[in-house]
């Protein structure tokens, strides 16, 4: 099935991170960016198959390296984007500051410190906007929420139904 949306994607020349937008600006989905990648990616390795390979072959060139690149740093970016909310995510779901900090190869205090520093700017965030009329980022309640879930002991899960 295709979207308007993924039209524009999959024939929107990528070169640099701040290329990778949907028609109204907004971010591309991580799948989509994956898949772009991909494809760069296998006409590049394309590059290494014999000159007489039998049948139809599109090699790579410079502008897929150069989107492999920018494509590599978009999604670095947005993973790292996404981080804290899902370290909150594994922790409101009952895994332990132990597990995610396994699954991030970090320590348990790192892992809090990621959560730490991304709930204290969605908090500043939120205290601004207010200002300006728009509810974003994080309300004095939900600052709170997560600064409690940081608490946690190493092993201890989030009590259930909390």
């Amino acid at each position: 099935m295709s979207t308007p949306a993924h039209e524009h994607w999959t024939d929107l020349t990528v070169r640099r991170p701040d290329d990778v937008r949907t028609i109204t600006g907004g971010r591309v989905s991580l799948s989509w960016q994956v898949e772009k990648r991909a494809g760069h990616v296998d006409r590049l390795m394309n590059r290494t198959l014999p000159a007489d390979f039998p049948g139809p072959v599109e090699r790579g060139d410079a502008g897929d390296v150069l989107a492999v690149l920018a494509l590599s740093e978009s999604l670095r970016r947005d993973l790292a984007a996404r981080r804290a909310g899902d370290i909150r995510e594994a922790i409101l779901l009952g895994a332990t500051w132990t597990e995610i900090a396994a699954a991030i190869d970090a320590t348990p205090d790192e892992a809090r410190a990621i959560l730490r520093d991304w709930t204290e700017r969605q908090h500043r965030l939120h205290q601004g906007e207010v200002e300006r009329g728009r509810p974003l980022g994080s309300d004095s309640d939900r600052h709170a929420s997560v600064l409690a879930l940081i608490e946690l002991a190493d092993d201890e899960p989030m009590a259930a139904g909390a």
